[in-house]
């Protein structure tokens, strides 16, 4: 289960990216001379017009191969305006980004179907209050519902405690909905240290309530889930980023890396849990993936855009030679991230 969800998650997102760079070779005129999913040795392949689709037997990738794309490349005269390095930089540009941006399009459409579907969201009710608490010398009970803050309505938890924890040490009025009446309190957050999603501590402030267990499954309308969907995407990618600066800056522990086994497993596990969970964890290694080839390392759709930007400033194309040279460093390094996050799946398999 676990392999068959992962392949089918690869599949689309490698198809996608894929989809991209050959959709916006198409559009500017390049040749392509095939579309491949999958690495290495071919299992089989069928020929459509001038481009070959192939499906080959490593599903950890896939390739565009277009006409002329190689600096050496001898073109032939008659074809040389369908040749990928005979076309503007701008062009270029726009055939290596349609990758990635395909990607993040991707979980867009995914975001913004979850949000039509409809996804549960708790209630901003009160399920417990701890002893001591600002909450509890503020009268705050087990079973209230709180329904607005500061004479805004709020309805959800997740807001209502976003809200609460930019207050600290500032009072804040509830209005609190008890037994069919209504009623306000003031409450003052403690400011207390928690720890941020890196493990970072962080000042919060906190009344001392629990989330109770009511919840409700909120269903957008077309216009609004893409708008959630466009934030939504923006959202993890934010967090993603940053997550990779944390990761270089040693707040991330390097082992928190993961490779295609900790995949497998995710895939697995979301998979078993329903559609909704799966493809919301297409999303997120959708944007991953998109994240991962703007990277400016050599041999990524990041590395090559690196090197046209160095030629729309300098008016001339790097240096074969650099090239090379760049693309071997590039291809190094992915492999030393791949044996390492092989070694942290595997160590893992043994914790």
């Amino acid at each position: 289960m676990g392999i068959i969800s992962a392949i089918i998650l690869l599949g689309v997102l490698i198809f996608i990216h894929e989809l991209g760079h050959f959709i916006l070779a198409k559009y500017t005129g390049v040749l392509v001379e095939r579309f491949s999913i999958g690495f290495g040795p071919v299992l089989f392949k069928w020929q459509k017009g001038e481009t070959e689709y192939a499906l080959s037997a490593i599903p950890l990738g896939g390739y565009v191969k277009m006409y002329g794309e190689q600096p050496d490349s001898e073109v032939d005269p008659e074809k040389a305006h369908r040749a990928f390095n005979n076309k503007t930089v701008f062009q270029r540009f726009l055939i290596v980004f349609a990758g990635p941006f395909f990607n993040f399009v991707l979980a867009i459409i995914i975001y913004s179907a979850i949000f039509m579907h409809g996804t549960p969201r708790f209630l901003a009710e009160v399920g417990g209050v701890s002893d001591g608490s600002a909450a509890e010398q503020a009268g705050l009970a087990k079973g209230d519902m709180i329904i607005s803050v500061d004479g805004r309505s709020m309805k959800y938890w997740d807001e209502m405690s976003g809200y609460v924890q930019e207050k600290g040490g500032k009072p804040v009025v509830l209005g609190i909905e008890r037994g069919g009446r209504t009623f306000e309190v003031s409450v003052t957050p403690k400011t207390v240290t928690d720890k941020n999603l890196f493990g970072e501590e962080i000042k919060v402030g906190r009344i001392g309530v629990m989330r109770g267990e009511k919840s409700e499954v909120v269903s957008l309308s077309f216009p609004k889930a893409v708008s959630q969907g466009v934030t939504q995407t923006y959202n993890v990618s934010v967090l993603m980023v940053t997550g990779v600066v944390k990761l270089f800056q040693k707040v991330v522990p390097a082992d928190s890396l993961g490779g295609p086994i900790m995949i497998v497993q995710m895939a697995k596990e979301s998979a078993e849990t329903g559609l909704v969970a799966f493809f919301g964890f297409m999303a997120l290694i959708s944007i991953n993936l998109g994240i991962l080839n703007l990277l400016p390392i050599p041999v990524l759709d990041g590395g090559h855009i690196f090197f046209l930007l160095i030629e729309a400033i300098t008016r001339r194309a790097v240096s074969i030679r650099v090239r090379e040279v760049a693309n071997l460093a590039g291809m190094a390094l992915l492999m030393f991230v791949m044996f390492f996050a092989f070694y942290n799946d595997i160590m893992r398999l043994f914790k």
